[in-house]
């Protein structure tokens, strides 16, 4: 396959988008940012280069979004929740505009795993959480489906837990600075999947850079395992505290989140998928032999050093 080198970002302003493009224009790729046309800017809405092609388009329609990625080589969709479903069309789109690679919005679990799992993790196929997987689900059931013999193809993304986002937000919901005390799933030794938002983005580039080897597959990548209990040792091997450790049951906290998501509570989302990665016995691991790590060029990271980082940001050192 020729190489990458002109890449469209689809839904540049959300969570992912800056940092994803970022990291491309310092891998060499040629990016261009596509934004809903009904996109609202806050202060809160992420920056992009000034240099940097932006594109208004409407995400419902086929014409503008073919028109939009023409020319261009990759895709890598970023949309948040609400464009989950407006991806689907974009394939269609950008196979029409002869888009070579199209990576859609994963960056997260390995929602391969969850479709097999099915009821195991107590997915409730409504509501936010229906669309955060069951959406993501049938986006990348229908990029298998797309027959082969054209130029195009795809790469899914999983990443597992972005573990710099989820501690400045809350301390993964295990370690409280301001009580210096932690709260524990099961027994906390479960080992689950986890990447640096860094480590993600250097992911979308290495996948690129790497076309032919990650063309048509569902990948996952990885900063490093850890587990609920190592994050508390981390924590007070580095800040010298004592946290006292709450246990809560993985069966209490799924009906605590299905109860949310029956009520329209998105909170019931980090519930869940609190439960699908600590809870004992979940098996969320990624073996290194599962990993493409290594056929891209991806090294893994240090937790500890990851650990310190967050609470030198939250003022704990």
């Amino acid at each position: 396959m020729a190489s990458i080198q002109r890449v469209a970002v689809l839904g540049a302003t959300g969570n992912l988008g800056p940092a994803i493009i970022s990291q491309l224009q310092t891998s060499g790729f040629t990016v261009t940012a596509i934004s809903r046309t009904s996109t609202q800017h806050t202060n809160s809405t992420p920056v992009l280069p000034v240099d940097l092609p932006v594109l208004r388009v409407d995400f419902t329609s086929f014409d503008e979004l073919k028109e939009a990625f023409t020319g261009q080589d990759a895709v890598v969709s970023v949309v948040g929740v609400p464009g989950v479903p407006c991806q689907k069309l974009a394939v269609d789109a950008a196979r029409a505009a002869r888009v070579r690679r199209f990576v859609p919005s994963e960056f997260g679990v390995n929602t391969r795993v969850v479709k097999e799992e099915g009821g195991k993790i107590g997915v409730v196929w409504g509501g936010k959480i229906g669309v955060e997987w069951g959406g993501k689900i049938e986006v990348v059931d229908y990029l298998e489906a797309v027959k082969e013999g054209d130029e195009f193809s795809w790469t899914g993304i999983a990443t597992g837990l972005i573990l710099d986002w989820n501690l400045d937000r809350n301390g993964l919901g295990i370690i409280n600075l301001k009580d210096k005390s932690a709260t524990v799933l099961d027994s906390g030794n479960e080992k689950f999947q986890a990447s640096t938002l860094a480590q993600v983005c250097r992911a979308v580039a290495g996948i690129l850079k790497h076309p032919d080897e990650t063309a048509n597959k569902y990948v996952s990548v990885a900063s490093f395992n850890m587990s609920e209990n190592e994050l508390v040792t981390l924590v007070e091997e580095l800040t010298g505290w004592t946290l006292p450790v709450t246990h809560i049951k993985s069966a209490d906290i799924r009906k605590t989140g299905e109860d949310k998501i029956a009520v329209a509570d998105a909170r019931g989302f980090a519930d869940l998928l609190r439960m699908y990665n600590g809870a004992d016995g979940a098996g969320h691991k990624l073996e290194e032999a599962d990993s493409v790590n290594r056929v891209i060029g991806l090294p893994y990271e240090d937790l500890w050093a990851e650990v310190a980082n967050w609470l030198r940001r939250k003022g704990a050192l």
